[in-house]
Order: structure tokens, then C-alpha cells, then sequence
């Protein structure tokens, strides 16, 4: 008789791929929310879980939120867009200068700036990958150059309509409502389904992500990962071309200055987005349920009757922590992958210098 081959040694079980942690990286964010509406309901039983504050966060978070769902396609990528708030600025003068000063019907205006976002957008990508400059410095650049736009357009002033206003359809795409709430939370749920289906269930946003993951990867297994970085851009363009015309009809009144304000919550929906839902990753439903914690924190201490310097103070803080969370779920993604295909995890990417000139190593 031969003897029987000595049991094999258990293989060791998949880092962070447990059904605990997956859930609590998935949807701590929405517990979160849920217990800072439990939390903020105890403390103001009479202000806030009302139907007034609930539409009050669902009309005044719809712009924040467009913007960051327009903010996380190029972070899809690897690429982050710092043109948003100047763009953002731009569209909506432009919708009010050719509405007011150039009569122009205003769904051709609307149409107009939205299709301008994107021409912006491609140039962004443009300038970013066939350009070969940095994301940051690119999109730095050229929002300087739409803010510059924005002054020459207004002069430096305001754009006020006349005696009779605005068209009233045009401003009703900010203030009417749909089954008892406001229209505009439709427009934010609806540019989040759209990205949703692109990204999770069409080939292409799956190329996007892994242009993300691996650049050079995705250019070996023939990804077009300029022309598809592009095209997250140009997307990007768009939305935040129709994040003006919403921006437009609600504060009916040109302000050159005013888009600044939603770069930063633009980005720490996007950036603590990306640790909810899909942990790791950039994704559309993560963005939301990021989105709804920024709203009900500062719509808490709002009513709390905090200073005015405790929203840039949180929104600072909490993009630190968005930062913190979305690399430690990045890497813990990566370590969960690599144990699971029972590898050694990836060594670090080489330099920028060295994979842009062609002279690094090629792999073993």
C-alpha cells in the first residue's frame, strides 16, 4: 500500500475580504448618515426631522451633488479635474448673459453652455494626456483661464435681469417639484444612474477603471487609455455645464465669483465617495451616500447655530479624512486581490519620469 499523501497546508484566507469588513467598508457611510439623523433628531426634535429640512437638503445639495458626480468620472481615471469651480462660474454667467443680454430662448442657452462644458472638457483632456502635463497643474491652468473668461464676460459685475426677470420655465427647472419634492434631487439622481450604468455595467467604464488601476496595463491589453481618459473629461465637462444652467436658475443673478465656493465640497463628496458602496474605488452611489453625510452634518450644525467658520473647517477635515479612508480602502482592495490569487502584492509603480520616457525596466 502506498501511503497516503500528507494533507495540504490551509491557504491562508483572503485579507479583507471577510463578509464583516466588507459590509462595514460598503455601507458604513449610510450607517453614518442614519445615525447623525438619529443623533441630530434627539438633539432638535422641533427643526430638523421635518419635511422642510428634508427639502430644504434635497434642493440646496442638488448643485454640490451634480458637481461631485462630475468631479469622480476623471478620478475614475487617475486624473482630477481643479477646472470645476471655474467652470461651474463660467456656465452660469454664460446662461444669463445669453438669456438676459442676448435674448436668446433659454433652452438653446441651456443647450449651448452645456455643450460648451464639454468642448472645455475635452480640452482638459487634451491638454492632460496628449500635453503630457500633470492633472492638477493642467486643470489649474486652464481654470484660471475660464476665471479670466468669466470677468471679461461680466466685466467684473453682476448680471441682473430686467424689470419682468427671468422666463419663468426657465427658473422653474430650480424650484418646482416632483411627487412633493424637489426637482432638482430627480436631476441628481438621474446623472447618478446614468454614471452608475456606464461604470458598472458597460465595457467602457470598465476600461476606465482600469486606466485608473494601471495605465500602462490597460495600453498593453489595448485599451485606448488617452482617448478613453478623454472622454471621462469631456463627461465631465458636460455635467458641470449643466450644473450652471441649475446654478443659473437658482440664484437668477450672475455672480462671477460664485462657483469657487463648490470646489472643495466637489470634491469631498467624490474623494469620500469612493469608501462607500464600491470600497476602493470611485463610484456614482458612493458619491451620493457621501453627498447626504456632508448635508445632514452642516445642516445640523447649521441649526445648532454654529459659526460661520465651521463649514470650511469641516469640509477641510472631512477631506483629510476622505484622502485617509480612500487610500487605505485602495490598498486594502489591492491586498484582498493579490491573497485571494494567493501573490505577493504589486511593488510600488516606478516614477512618473521613468514610465512617461520609456527607460524604466520592463517587467520580468
Amino acid at each position: 500500500m502506498t501511503a497516503a499523501p500528507p494533507p495540504s497546508p490551509p491557504r491562508p484566507r483572503p485579507l479583507g475580504r471577510s463578509p464583516a469588513r466588507h459590509l462595514t467598508g460598503a455601507y458604513g457611510l449610510v450607517v453614518l448618515t442614519a445615525l447623525l439623523v438619529l443623533a441630530f433628531s434627539l438633539v432638535l426634535p422641533h427643526t430638523f426631522p421635518t419635511r422642510d429640512t428634508l427639502a430644504s437638503i434635497l434642493s440646496t445639495q442638488s448643485i454640490p451633488a451634480v458637481l461631485a458626480l462630475a468631479a469622480m468620472v476623471p478620478i475614475v481615471t487617475g486624473s482630477f479635474d481643479l477646472s470645476l469651480g471655474y467652470g461651474l462660474g463660467l456656465a452660469h454667467v454664460m446662461v444669463l448673459r445669453l438669456v438676459v443680454d442676448a435674448g436668446w430662448p433659454w433652452p438653446w442657452a441651456c443647450l449651448v453652455v452645456i455643450a460648451g462644458g464639454g468642448v472645455v472638457g475635452v480640452l482638459n483632456g487634451l491638454i492632460v494626456e496628449f500635453g503630457r502635463i500633470d492633472s492638477f497643474i493642467a486643470t489649474l491652468g486652464t481654470g484660471s483661464m475660464l476665471y479670466a473668461v468669466t470677468g471679461w464676460v461680466t466685466g467684473g459685475g453682476r448680471i441682473v435681469p430686467g424689470p419682468d426677470g427671468l422666463p419663468a420655465a426657465f427658473t422653474d427647472l430650480y424650484d418646482s417639484t416632483f411627487l412633493g419634492l424637489p426637482l432638482p434631487a430627480f436631476y441628481v439622481l438621474a446623472v447618478a444612474v446614468v454614471l452608475w450604468v456606464v461604470l458598472e455595467r458597460l465595457p467602457l467604464g470598465r476600461c476606465l477603471y482600469v486606466i485608473g488601476a494601471n495605465p500602462r496595463a490597460a495600453e498593453l491589453v489595448g485599451i485606448p487609455a488617452r482617448r478613453y481618459t478623454v472622454y471621462a473629461f469631456a463627461a465631465s465637462g458636460l455635467i458641470v455645464g449643466f450644473a450652471g444652467v441649475l446654478l443659473a436658475a437658482q440664484q437668477q443673478i450672475g455672480n462671477p465669483s460664485v462657483g469657487l465656493d463648490y470646489l472643495l465640497p466637489a470634491f469631498v463628496g467624490a474623494l469620500l465617495g469612493s469608501t462607500a458602496i464600491r470600497p476602493g474605488r470611485p463610484n456614482a452611489l458612493g458619491t451620493l451616500v457621501a453627498v447626504a453625510v456632508l448635508a445632514v452634518g452642516l445642516t445640523g450644525i447649521g441649526q445648532l447655530g454654529g459659526a460661520f467658520w465651521t463649514v470650511p473647517l469641516f469640509y477641510g477635515g472631512t477631506l483629510l479624512l476622505a484622502v485617509g479612508l480612500a487610500g487605505y480602502s485602495a490598498r486594502r482592495l489591492r491586498t484582498g486581490a493579490d491573497a485571494a490569487h494567493g501573490t505577493p502584492a504589486a511593488p510600488p509603480r516606478p516614477p512618473a519620469s521613468a514610465a512617461d520616457d520609456g527607460t524604466a525596466d520592463p517587467p520580468p
